[in-house]
């Protein structure tokens, strides 16, 4: 819980710098020019809202934690702290970097007097955006990322190999700043560096669909298909598909540049193979 609180200081710290240098020239260094840079990165693509499952090819600049509450097969209780969300920066003019907050998970187990609980492994992501055009010049966005997962976390919940995650995210809308809709979508594989046929490989395949238009309401519909290369589930040559409806509140103006997000979403498996039980999403976010 410290970890987290000191993520959103940071954070918060950053927009301070930035607001406290702000009228001074633009010859002044590059931390000085952190939000000349990063506005015109956001300037520069659509200004759609970030969904709650799928990760968006816009560049953000925020922090951000995410809550899960998930039943799973076998009576089993995943309650998720944090989503390995974190502190996302624009620091050139192309690229996006996370830097996960820890995430602190607890899983209740029927017949066990006590519950497991601890850390989940670190979280780390670059983007570097390709393409992009605002609403005005064509609202289309084409991005690349690369996830690293550390094996941090506590013993229960550590898959004890570094994970790296190349992934390919493309956007599209119709419409204009103000109303419109738009379609968001990622592939990406889950590649361990040792021990695949234990770990597995998923590759998922993520897309949102929003319509927008009502100011602070953001309604959407997520749809998610994960196909996994070795590990438990392809014995099974089994598939999940998910589908999750969801609604984003934001973004309010809180202090200066700051904006406050907060969504809700209810992902329900649609296949008769899953890993995992409807879930409840909170998002939380501060965009600056």
């Amino acid at each position: 819980m410290s970890c987290r609180i000191a993520g959103l200081v940071l954070g918060l710290l950053i927009v301070a710098a930035g607001t406290a240098s702000a009228g001074q020239d633009n010859d002044g260094g590059y931390f000085r020019n952190w939000f000349v840079r990063s506005d015109k990165a956001k300037e520069e693509q659509p200004h759609w809202m970030t969904p709650i499952v799928t990760v968006t090819p816009r560049l953000e600049q925020e922090v951000r934690e995410d809550f899960l509450w998930q039943p799973r097969p076998n009576g089993r209780y995943l309650t998720n702290y944090g989503g390995q969300k974190g502190l996302e920066l624009i620091p050139t003019e192309n690229t996006e970097i996370i830097i996960g907050i820890p995430t602190y998970q607890m899983l209740r187990t029927p017949n066990m007097p006590f519950k497991e609980a601890g850390w989940a492994d670190e979280n780390l992501l670059l983007k570097y955006r390709f393409l992009a055009a605002n609403e005005e010049h064509g609202n289309y966005i084409l991005t690349g990322f690369l996830g690293m997962t550390l094996p941090s976390g506590s013993e229960e919940f550590t898959t004890k190999q570094i994970i790296y995650t190349p992934t390919v995210a493309a956007g599209k809308g119709w419409g204009t700043r103000r109303e419109g809709f738009d379609v968001q979508s990622t592939v990406s594989a889950s590649i361990p560096d040792g021990h695949e046929k234990t770990i597995g490989v998923p590759i998922v395949w993520n897309t949102a669909l929003q319509l927008y238009g009502f100011k602070y309401l953001w309604p959407e519909v997520e749809f998610g298909y994960t196909h996994w290369i070795d590990g438990p589930a392809t014995t099974k040559n089994k598939n999940q598909w998910t589908i999750t409806p969801g609604l984003i509140l934001g973004r309010f103006p809180i202090w200066d540049r700051v904006r406050a997000v907060v969504g809700l979403g209810y992902q329900v498996p649609i296949t008769d193979f899953h890993i995992q039980e409807h879930t409840w999403i909170l998002t939380v976010r501060f965009p600056f």
